[in-house]
């Protein structure tokens, strides 16, 4: 696989822990939400480690000067919420971001709209990343309006070794952060061992805008 794809498995002790607790079958919903809510706070606090815009400030506190850093407010932030199973992921994220713009987007045809802020950084959650259709979809809308390489950054619970192959050959300059990557897939499509079905996990229903199936 030649590619230059970077994806980051952030090696933290939290991040290992809700990713089992997604992986228990036993889980109920209200646990397994807290869990997929869990992982979008520390996955993006670590996306946004050396990709968040910042400027450097001088400062008077109340003994004196001081030199700080803030937030560039100046370039906008989009995210992009691909399908109902990312909710959860995009709810820990939320307090992170409280300014970007969020779309969205349904899993199985993920349009953009017509305009888009050219200097946007773009977050995009995804629950899971299996063959990574519905992903490369959105990717190559997004490339379409200029928004790729450092620009992106995807976050994702779990991703299969062949969606990276084929985001990798697609995207080789994507980064992607997400808690584990897991080798296989299932003859329907699931990654194994996996987290479950995260749409019926996640919401205790049945599946809506294809999110839920394998993607």
């Amino acid at each position: 696989m030649a590619m230059s794809l970077r994806v980051v498995v952030p090696p933290h002790p939290l991040i290992g822990h809700w990713l089992s607790v997604l992986r228990d079958r036993q889980t109920p919903a209200p646990l397994y939400a807290t869990a997929t809510t869990e992982l979008g706070r520390w996955l993006t606090y670590e996306a946004l480690r050396q990709w968040l815009p910042h400027r450097p400030v001088e400062l008077e506190t109340d003994f004196g000067s001081s030199s700080g850093q803030v937030v560039d407010g100046s370039v906008p932030i989009l995210v992009c919420v691909l399908g109902s199973a990312a909710l959860g992921l995009w709810d820990g994220a939320r307090p992170v971001v409280p300014n970007a713009r969020v779309l969205h987007l349904n899993a199985s045809n993920p349009q953009l709209p017509d305009q888009l802020d050219g200097r946007s950084g773009v977050l995009v959650f995804a629950p899971e990343v299996a063959r990574g259709v519905s992903l490369q979809r959105l990717l190559e809308a997004l490339a379409a309006r200029g928004l790729s390489g450092e620009r992106v950054r995807v976050i994702t619970a779990l991703v299969a070794s062949a969606g990276l192959q084929r985001l990798g050959e697609a995207f080789p300059d994507l980064t992607l952060h997400t808690a584990c990557i897991d080798a296989d897939l299932s003859e329907s499509g699931r990654i194994k061992p996996g987290i479950g079905c995260v749409q019926e996990r996640l919401f205790a229903g049945p599946l809506l805008d294809g999110a839920g199936g394998p993607a």
